[in-house]
């Protein structure tokens, strides 16, 4: 019978002294395709702790955990997982529903390289700090390609985006999703709420939908956005995540979402940035979005666009995902055809 590898010790610097992290079953693959260990994926959270530790710290954040690797099923740990250690700390959440949780809150780089140790390849953070949980600091915007799109068509609907962000008087910083799609993350004061969010949100989807309406699209129904790059404005909402920068994705190629610069973005491809290419990228380029934290701005004019749209296009609110609660001014939870469907039937 096979003994089991004994744990092996990693020494993690911070701000309160160097920790001692276990490292169990290092030798274990778990991305089949190209061979790479679980301790692959740890020491690579090792090499980018402090850039993610930037991303992460003072945030809420859920843990996507592969236990069996990438071709398991993963599940989210939006609650500290039990058997932490004491030196981890957590921030308190509330969810659609009114229910509270004590969510992990990474505040230094061993919090990272543990939870990568218990399976984690993809951290989510909320979009708010711990000292003000109820008003986000940060707007997101996500670009996914629907079938029949790829990553270059997400490339040039960003290239949109980023010119209304600028019109909204906002700094858009661009990464890879780790997949076909791009990321657009904003600092903002924390002076709006999630509702506020996701309408400035809405509203500067609206404007690239207008000026590329073959490529872009706010449609929420599947069956409405056709061949285009779908803006996700309900990644706003309270309690919906995306992976950070610099997170591992839980694709055959354990590729990873790389913070880049919008001169880069044009010449890139989701394949360029993987578990083993990365850390060096990060040693000879540094950090792209190093500079986030100085460029903070403000919804009033997305806002102002929303309210206009509201005035001028009918109600401007648009459907929030099916676990939510109904929300006030919210249209019907039916897709279009159903509800064509249901109006005829009535007036027969």
């Amino acid at each position: 019978m096979a003994t089991k590898p004994a744990p092996v010790l990693l020494t993690v610097p911070g701000p309160h002294g160097d920790r001692e992290v276990r490292l169990t079953s290092a030798d274990r693959v778990v991305f089949p395709a190209r061979g790479i260990t679980k301790g692959e994926v740890v020491e690579y959270y090792r090499a980018v702790a402090e850039p993610l530790l930037g991303v992460l710290l003072d945030r809420p954040t859920n843990l996507k955990r592969y236990s069996h690797g990438v071709d398991g099923e993963p599940f989210y740990s939006k609650r500290l997982p039990k058997g932490a250690p004491e030196y981890v700390e957590t921030a308190e959440v509330t969810f659609p529903s009114g229910r509270k949780a004590q969510s992990l809150c990474p505040t230094e780089p061993a919090v990272i390289v543990w939870a990568a140790n218990m399976g984690t390849f993809d951290f989510h953070p909320w979009p708010v700090r711990r000292t003000d949980p109820d008003h986000p600091d940060e707007l997101r915007i996500d670009l996914d390609p629907q079938p029949g799109t790829d990553f270059a068509d997400a490339k040039r609907v960003a290239a949109v985006l980023r010119e209304v962000l600028d019109e909204a008087g906002l700094v858009g910083w661009p990464k890879t999703s780790g997949g076909r799609g791009i990321h657009v993350f904003c600092r903002i004061r924390p002076e709006w709420d999630f509702i506020d969010v996701r309408h400035a949100v809405i509203a500067i989807a609206r404007r690239v939908v207008d000026r590329v309406p073959d490529d872009a699209t706010v449609g929420w129904w599947k069956e409405e956005r056709g061949e285009r790059v779908f803006l996700d404005f309900n990644q706003a909402a309270r309690d919906r995540t995306v992976a950070s920068a610099w997170s591992v994705r839980g694709r055959p190629r354990a590729t990873v979402s790389m913070p880049v610069t919008w001169e880069a973005l044009p010449d890139v491809e989701p394949e360029d940035f993987d578990v083993r290419t990365v850390p060096g990228l990060l040693a000879e380029r540094g950090d792209p979005h190093a500079e986030m934290d100085s460029a903070v701005g403000g919804l009033e004019v997305a806002l102002d666009w929303y309210a206009a749209d509201d005035r001028d296009r009918g109600p401007a609110e648009m459907p929030y995902p099916p676990d939510y609660p109904k929300m006030p001014g919210e249209p019907m939870r039916v897709q279009p055809s159903r509800a064509r469907h249901l109006k005829a039937e009535n007036a027969d």
